[in-house]
């Protein structure tokens, strides 16, 4: 099948290709999807597309004029897809429904203790022969209390991970997960009651309409003061200017964000010697007790072998039986 593959990075080709092999034939474009690139996909029947990508009804309108009919998402999350169009073009959607949870719900704990335990602003005082430990203090995890949002597959691994802390697990989800509850005596809760008691929130939802902007101002002024906040789902699950005033007013303490709710233009692209243009990033990231990476919880070598894997077999399916298990 001959395939496009937008938004390519040198993270991520070498698992491709080690997947296609001789199953597809892939051409590639550093290009993100939109309405200006579409037209690239001319002659193609498929594309691959990444989380930076705009799959909008309008750019599928443009795609399948050009001939595309299959749309292979490397990723969980389909938000930046447009599936009720797609539908009503006829146009197949698969997604990558699971990779490595542990990835990303590892990158969660990974900020967790290197806010709590000040790592950044020890390394900064360390390269400059500051060795003193006034303002390092941090706190026990063991008997805090945590609470995740989401308790799907990543949101499980996080719990696993801290429940191995000696954490106190609390947690919101429309399905509960009984296995939790059973194995890890996680205590399922009502979103406020969760803000309310928890030392730690992580959340681990997709971002679709009844969770975006879930974290906003009201949202924020229901949790304990002193909070560590980290979200390594999706930017607009959280309202980023209420997220500052929250940081303003000592509600949150620290934040590690691996997401943001406009990071499209930003994430995976080389700014060194552009301006972004985006002063609420700026703003953001100005603050000392946030720590912010570039949407890069997944990456490990599991997750892109997995994701690599799985978009390439969800062309062979089509290719060959007519439908994916995977489609959306």
């Amino acid at each position: 099948m001959k395939t496009l593959v937008y938004s390519i990075h040198g993270f991520d080709k070498p698992f491709l290709e080690a997947a296609a092999a001789e199953k597809h034939v892939l051409h590639y474009t550093e290009l993100a999807l939109n309405i200006d690139s579409a037209q690239l996909a001319e002659g193609f029947e498929a594309v691959i597309l990444f989380t930076s990508d705009i799959a909008s009804a309008e750019v599928l309108e443009k795609l399948h004029q050009a001939g595309v009919r299959y749309l292979a998402l490397r990723s969980v999350g389909y938000d930046h897809v447009d599936l009720k169009k797609a539908k009503v073009l006829g146009m197949r959607v698969a997604n990558v429904p699971a990779y490595s949870p542990f990835a990303i719900a590892e990158h969660s704990v990974a900020m967790l203790l290197a806010l709590n335990r000040k790592i950044v602003l020890s390394q900064k005082r360390m390269a400059v022969n500051d060795f003193r430990l006034d303002d390092l203090v941090g706190f026990d995890l063991n008997e805090k209390t945590v609470g995740v949002v989401g308790s799907g597959k990543i949101g499980a691994a996080f719990i696993r991970i801290m429940h191995g802390f000696g954490c106190k697990i609390v947690a919101y989800d429309v399905a509960p997960d009984e296995d939790l509850i059973q194995s890890f005596q996680v205590k399922y809760t009502s979103l406020n009651e969760l803000c309310a008691v928890s030392d730690v929130i992580s959340v681990s939802c997709p971002l679709n309409a009844e969770t975006q902007y879930m974290f906003r101002k009201d949202t924020f002024a229901k949790m304990k003061k002193g909070v560590i906040f980290i979200n390594t789902a999706r930017g607009a699950i959280v309202n980023t200017v209420d997220l500052m005033e929250a940081l303003d007013q000592g509600i949150i303490a620290y934040a590690g964000l691996d997401v943001y709710e406009y990071e499209k233009p930003i994430f995976f692209y080389d700014h060194t010697h552009s301006n972004m243009n985006d002063d609420l990033f700026e703003k953001l990231r100005a603050y000392p007790n946030v720590l912010i990476t570039g949407h890069q919880a997944f990456l490990t070598r599991e997750a892109l072998q997995a994701i690599a894997s799985i978009s390439i077999d969800n062309l062979s399916d089509w290719e060959q039986k007519g439908m994916s298990s995977n489609e959306l």
